[in-house]
């Protein structure tokens, strides 16, 4: 038995080293006896192929067994915690470690220094190695607590900890380097190479040079990068395969890209970060085309190539194209991480594609990352932007240990549905965990209150962000406080706002507010101001801008100056100015179409449905085009036979209003059969998005007021 075990184990760790993880840990469960080493070669497999999660887990079931872990499974498990960035299972195996006696073994030890390093937690990094004793230190043990140190940017103490090294070997340098490369800090990185070689205790290597260039790739100084590249090519070390992947890195990032393919095309044998430097770098100046382009011609695909890919198509705008090449990903068995799935929630959230981001929340329960706290934010994301706040609120939930960004996620997810109550919960709760409110919270809280006509609890929160946190007011901050106190009706005070606000900001900042306030003018009908804001706009910002014509000619509107409102309408032609068309989607069988206003499939055959209806009201509408009857039915017969848009609000009967009311649902069920004409059924769930609210008088005492009601918009604009 003995015997044949040790082949079974060499076979295990064979396999592994082969690729065949999966036959290999097949073989493993179907050994019927297993000892210490056998469990150990297991763990080391997963743990040298980055598949971190597996080996977590292994470990986990290897303590429901009899077998007792050794210092080898320990080195590996914790291995495992710092590629996963755990910290809470990393100061569990920590603790199993001390329980089981193991804390005396230098390797052990070093990999927990290296453990609570990686989790950025330095503090407990220092207990360990002060716990070691100098007499069983070695120069990996100072080389992890400086890396610690310098992993979380505690520069002052890295130096300390460098400078009392009884020898500064390469490594040490190098962390050093790398360090202050990863914050651009490019002066500090070249001081420390001239000391190093001033020093003559060591000399630079490949992955010096590439810190370095990479220093100068995270300044974005272009200067620099160029003066480091002529150095490395004059001592030498240009050839090297990580120093080109550097340099090719810092031309594709930097948006340089005929002397990035210039390098690419110099380099003899093409790495996979070559492959993924020049797709990343075309990605970043926007061009998807030509990223794509090398991402098929790419020998080797690896997961960073599949997610640079995904990201790239999210983040240009082109969700459909990031959920294809996902499918594609899955179906080409590539092993997806954290990554990979933030990219792919993110393009869910943009197309608010809801069935497609519960199938990729699925798929992230079977990989294990549904407590990965950056995971969880875009799940937490997803759900809130396709309209599904328990699913949001769950995913939050589901963090374990979460972030900033986690809560204001969440903060903004309450928000966005109206839900004020509880987005204000979550804020006392985020500072009630000890964690302090940066510019993006406030944004989402003043953006509640906005919504939610807390004008006081708003202006509280614009007082404390800066007495009390030391923020800066931005853009959105200005703009949000001056939505709140227009929809509250304090106009002057608003204004008075902006004019403070936009005197030192750009022409951005005032365009936000200035249309937020003109917005506000338009909700409580004060014209005298918008035309003063109008004006302001129109001097101070772009006036090729759509938004500044639109607001005031619904302010003229609104108030019944019909004459005014056309002359600004035929003002905005005169300067060429175009209205960006509003747009809605629908998602049917989780596919999204999305359409403009008017643009509905099978109208000619709609436009039938309702003309008779049209007629038999002796409105003036049959002899409307196709499109222009559905519009008289979804906008014109609500606004006639209600008050919709009654400028006299003049009482109407509880028979009239009724009759708007149901034109009005009617119209809504058109939309949906739009889809249902095209070969649906209307048993197949449609999810309508967007919906005006409204409310209709129906006498002057107003003891009969209708509910209120909910008009689907979809592909409809006023």
């Amino acid at each position: 038995m003995p015997s044949n075990l040790h082949q079974l184990t060499t076979k295990i760790v064979s396999l592994s080293k082969s690729g065949f993880i999966t036959t290999a840990r097949k073989l493993f469960d179907e050994m019927p006896h297993k000892d210490s080493i056998t469990w150990n070669a297991m763990l080391s497999s997963y743990s040298q192929l980055g598949l971190h999660t597996d080996a977590l887990s292994l470990f986990h079931l290897m303590r429901y067994t009899n077998t007792k872990p050794d210092h080898f499974t320990f080195t590996s498990t914790l291995n495992a915690c710092s590629g996963l960035g755990s910290f809470r299972n990393g100061t569990k195996v920590h603790a199993l470690i001390i329980a089981f006696g193991y804390q005396c073994y230098l390797p052990v030890n070093n990999s927990v220094i290296d453990m609570y390093g990686k989790c950025l937690d330095p503090c407990s990094a220092r207990k360990a190695f002060e716990e070691m004793g100098g007499s069983i230190r070695n120069e990996v043990t100072w080389c992890s607590l400086l890396f610690a140190y310098a992993n979380s940017g505690q520069f002052s103490v890295a130096f300390e900890t460098f400078y009392e090294m009884p020898k500064r070997v390469l490594v040490a340098w190098n962390i050093m380097i790398t360090g202050f490369a990863r914050y651009g800090e490019v002066e500090m990185c070249i001081q420390l190479l001239k000391e190093m070689r001033e020093s003559l205790c060591c000399f630079p290597d490949e992955w010096t040079f590439s810190s370095l260039m990479n220093a100068c790739t995270e300044s974005l100084d272009y200067a620099y990068g160029c003066t480091v590249h002529g150095f490395i090519i004059k001592i030498g070390w240009s050839s090297a395969m990580e120093v080109k992947n550097s340099i090719l890195s810092f031309y594709a990032k930097l948006g340089c890209m005929d002397v990035a393919i210039k390098e690419f095309e110099s380099v003899g044998l093409l790495s996979q970060v070559s492959w993924n430097a020049m797709i990343d770098g075309y990605i970043k100046m926007g061009n998807t085309i030509d990223a794509f382009h090398v991402f098929q011609r790419a020998p080797m695909k690896n997961v960073i190539s599949w997610t640079s890919m995904i990201a790239g198509y999210a983040r240009n705008g082109e969700g459909e194209q990031a959920l294809n090449l996902f499918v594609q990903m899955v179906r080409s068995c590539i092993c997806l991480d954290e990554f990979t799935f933030g990219a792919i929630l993110h393009a869910c959230s943009s197309l608010a594609v809801l069935g497609f981001g519960k199938m990729v929340h699925g798929c992230v329960i079977r990989y294990g990352f549904q407590a990965y706290v950056y995971v969880g934010n875009g799940l937490v994301n997803m759900y809130a932007k396709c309209g599904d706040i328990k699913g949001s609120s769950y995913a939050f939930n589901e963090i374990l240990e979460k972030d900033l960004v986690s809560w204001n996620a969440m903060l903004f997810g309450f928000g966005m549905h109206g839900l004020s109550t509880q987005a204000l919960q979550i804020y006392d709760e985020m500072v009630a965990h000890g964690m302090k409110p940066d510019k993006v919270s406030f944004i989402g809280l003043l953006m509640t209150c906005s919504h939610a006509g807390l004008i006081n609890k708003g202006r509280l929160f614009f007082d404390i962000m800066s007495s009390l946190y030391g923020l800066t007011y931005e853009i959105d901050h200005v703009a949000c406080m001056v939505d709140m106190l227009g929809r509250g009706g304090y106009l002057v005070e608003a204004k008075e706002l902006s004019s403070k606000y936009s005197k030192k900001d750009t022409v951005e900042a005032k365009s936000s507010s200035y249309e937020a306030l003109l917005g506000a003018c338009s909700i409580h009908g004060d014209v005298r101001m918008g035309v003063s804001v109008r004006d302001d706009l129109q001097h101070s910002v772009d006036s090729q801008k759509d938004m500044g014509y639109v607001l005031l000619s619904n302010l003229y509107c609104a108030s019944g100056q019909w004459k005014e409102a056309e002359i600004v309408r035929k003002a905005m032609v005169d300067q060429g100015v175009k209205k960006m068309p509003g747009y809605s989607w629908i998602e049917v069988k989780n596919k999204v179409t999305v359409f403009v206003a008017a643009s509905l499939p099978e109208e000619i055959v709609i436009s039938k449905d309702l003309k008779s209806d049209v007629d038999s009201r002796h409105f003036n509408g049959s002899c409307l085009s196709a499109p222009g009857i559905v519009w008289v039915m979804m906008m014109t017969l609500p606004k006639y036979y209600g008050e919709i848009k009654n400028i006299e609000l003049n009482p109407v009967s509880q028979n009239t209003c009724e009759t708007a009311y149901f034109q009005v649902k009617k119209g809504s069920k058109v939309i949906s059969r739009a889809y249902w004409l095209n070969g649906l059924k209307w048993t197949i769930p449609c999810k309508l998005v967007g919906t005006m609210k409204f409310g209709i008088r129906t006498g002057s005492g107003g003891a009969n007021n209708m509910p209120l009601g909910q008009l689907a918009f979809v592909g409809l604009e006023e």
